[in-house]
């Protein structure tokens, strides 16, 4: 594990080294750098993969107000300090929203885009109230059950103990401020067509917590979608229940569109 600092927060990454093209990989919401154990395994004899923790997950503190745009500055502090110009960027959720920013902020810097059960909209405001009942019960410290409910939404048939385990010795009101950030992010659908660089998505079939139509919306507005694979029975995070397939479609991408 290292460190950078940016605008003030410490931000934990990890260089799994290697001299191949760099791929950086962004987590989701309640997760962190390991949920993308099953992909640096297998891609990290020919890529330099990254894995990093956002601010207020993992080992990476919030330490105040953010948003997404916050977020995308961290990942390009963490090229920085990796010494990488330009990478291939795989976001997860979250991971995603921040990636396209990325992509925005800096396109000089994004080589592709590899996004996985994300979107590029707001948060549904039908399921609003049962986020924030969820959050609510979370940050006073999540139960066992609650824990475990959440743990099937996002990891789905993949194990759930290491996450549930985390999460419970993990203070609740860490969650405050990231979910926030995520609740209030904007909607960025009209600035898609600005994103140029080649981009592939996997969603799973079964994914509750973003409706595969929502990334059907997403490849539609990406001018240099690769297009959308659908993985059958996958939940929110496809890469972790169903790694082969997910790895399978990510180093067919990552050999025609890195570096």
């Amino acid at each position: 594990m290292a460190v950078t600092e940016n605008a003030g927060v410490d931000i934990h990454y990890w260089d799994h080294g290697g001299d191949g093209p760099p791929v950086v990989f962004s987590h989701g919401f309640l997760m962190d750098h390991e949920m993308f154990d099953p992909q640096v395994e297998a891609l990290s004899s020919d890529y330099r993969c990254v894995t990093w923790d956002q601010r207020g997950f993992g080992a990476t503190e919030a330490n105040g107000p953010f948003t997404f745009w916050d977020s995308a500055d961290d990942l390009l502090a963490v090229m920085d300090a990796c010494g990488i110009d330009r990478a291939a960027i795989v976001g997860m959720s979250q991971g995603g929203f921040l990636s396209l920013r990325a992509a925005l902020t800096a396109p000089d810097r994004v080589s592709a885009l590899f996004l996985i059960d994300s979107q590029a909209g707001t948060e549904d405001a039908t399921m609003l109230p049962i986020y924030e009942g969820m959050v609510a019960a979370w940050s006073l410290q999540p139960t066992e059950d609650l824990a475990r409910t959440v743990a099937g939404i996002i990891v789905g048939t993949a194990d759930h103990e290491p996450w549930v385990a985390k999460w419970l010795a993990r203070p609740g009101e860490t969650i405050t401020e990231p979910f926030q950030t995520l609740i209030g992010r904007e909607d960025i659908h009209d600035q898609l067509p600005q994103i140029t660089q080649p981009v592939a998505i996997v969603h799973g079939d079964a994914d509750v917590a973003i409706s595969l139509e929502l990334a059907e919306r997403l490849c539609e507005g990406l001018p240099a979608c690769d297009g959308l694979t659908v993985i059958e029975g996958a939940g929110h995070a496809a890469n972790l229940s169903h790694p082969e397939k997910v790895n399978e479609v990510l180093r067919s991408f990552l050999s025609r569109r890195a570096g």
